[in-house]
């Protein structure tokens, strides 16, 4: 029986995807759940898995096409026998033969001999097209199976490896470009439909809001001895460790819940205030920036911020982020100091009205109480849309994150 086989519904928020890795060709079997092709949106990979056992009958949309939500990608012929890629022989020269009874296993993983790593489809794709080799992976997935993430994971752990601590964060994403002598070689490659989107939005933002930015400085002292005094404790007791981007969330929400237009968003003509906080942490990761939405943060303690945090951003390097987890935010801070960034001005997130900028903390010379005392000092940058949000609005708010930091007791105080 011949079925269609369907881009998956995307929400409102993705208009379409792009096809970007058909795992399986027409003619070639596959097994139920087997992952088949992936689709690349503006926000996530999405995965689409074979409806039951047997052949590509067709691919109607090739690797690069536009494809919309559920609209149709290929032709799938269940029940039927298709090609096997060719068995792995023994040294006696001899094919060594899969039980029939193994219907879960597919087909590329079905000239596996005893012992040797078992590998999804993805998975040995990534790997040959790496140059991995699969036995030094240790799988994750279900009986050992060694997945796709697996091997991405290995990948990059050997680019930290060899590029060293002074190598660029986003070195993982950069094309090699072999440079002999005397040459100047180039190497063109697509923008993936994620950085093509976020090109597109920080254009949109930039032409369609009028962004201003104010600035302040915050003393990280009070924090920063806060953390040296419970961080053992807290790490005892909630398992995991203590940041500074809890503070600033925590903060932050009771700024928003001061200054209402901070939190709101513009649709079309009507001003959209939110009566509560789900703010958004900028990712940084190899394929682009993502943000994830750490939801209803008034009601979440330092320890469930940071939790979600650390899950958050383990997801954005391993490309988990599902669609729903992205979605929505009436606010947004994006902590560019991880990379050493000591000021910058934050482009909007759309359709948000302000975002929050954090920077390296610096030791400067600061004059207190009449003398001269090196502080550990931050730049804050908080960029807002002028159409919803005057500036005597913007500078109160930096100013109430600003005396919150300095003094952590005015977060629980509420004061």
């Amino acid at each position: 029986m011949s079925t269609e086989i369907k881009a998956p519904v995307f929400p409102e928020s993705v208009a379409e995807g792009t096809i970007a890795t058909w795992h399986k060709q027409p003619g070639e079997a596959c097994s139920r759940d087997e992952l088949i092709v992936d689709i690349e949106t503006d926000k996530v990979v999405l995965e689409v898995v074979a409806p039951a056992d047997g052949v590509i009958e067709e691919v109607v949309k090739g690797e690069g096409d536009t494809v919309e939500s559920g609209e149709v990608i290929g032709k799938f012929k269940e029940g039927a026998a298709g090609e096997s890629k060719p068995a792995a022989k023994d040294d006696g020269g001899a094919e060594k033969k899969e039980a029939a009874s193994q219907p879960t296993e597919s087909s590329s993983d079905s000239g596996a001999k005893s012992g040797e790593a078992i590998l999804s489809p993805a998975a040995r794709k990534l790997a040959e097209e790496n140059g991995v080799d699969p036995e030094s992976i240790k799988g994750t997935g279900k009986d050992g199976r060694v997945t796709k993430e697996d091997v991405q994971n290995h990948v990059d752990a050997g680019k930290s490896s060899s590029a060293g601590s002074a190598a660029p964060a986003s070195a993982g994403a950069m094309p090699e470009v072999n440079v002999q002598q005397g040459e100047r070689p180039e190497k063109r490659v697509p923008m993936t439909r994620l950085r093509a989107s976020i090109a597109k939005r920080l254009v949109n933002a930039q032409q369609t809001a009028a962004m201003l930015t104010t600035f302040n400085e915050v003393n990280m002292g009070p924090v920063m001895e806060l953390r040296k005094q419970y961080k053992d404790s807290f790490e005892k007791r909630h398992g995991i460790k203590l940041g500074f981007m809890s503070f600033f969330a925590k903060a932050a929400t009771e700024a928003l819940k001061r200054f209402p237009a901070v939190n709101a968003s513009i649709d079309g003509n009507d001003m959209v205030y939110h009566g509560y906080q789900d703010i958004g942490v900028a990712v940084s990761t190899d394929r682009g920036l993502v943000v994830p939405v750490v939801r209803d943060v008034d009601g979440l303690g330092l320890a469930d911020i940071e939790k979600k945090i650390v899950e958050y951003g383990g997801k954005a390097k391993e490309g988990k982020l599902g669609i729903e987890e992205m979605t929505g935010g009436t606010f947004t801070i994006t902590n560019g100091g991880i990379f050493g960034s000591l000021i910058s001005t934050p482009i909007l997130n759309p359709p948000q009205t302000a975002i929050l900028g954090m920077h390296k903390i610096q030791e400067r010379p600061m004059a207190v109480n009449g003398q001269v005392v090196v502080q550990p000092m931050m730049y804050l940058a908080l960029s807002y849309d002028h159409r919803m949000i005057d500036g005597k609005e913007a500078v109160q708010f930096l100013v109430a994150i600003k005396e919150m930091l300095e003094d952590p007791a005015r977060i629980l105080l509420d004061v």
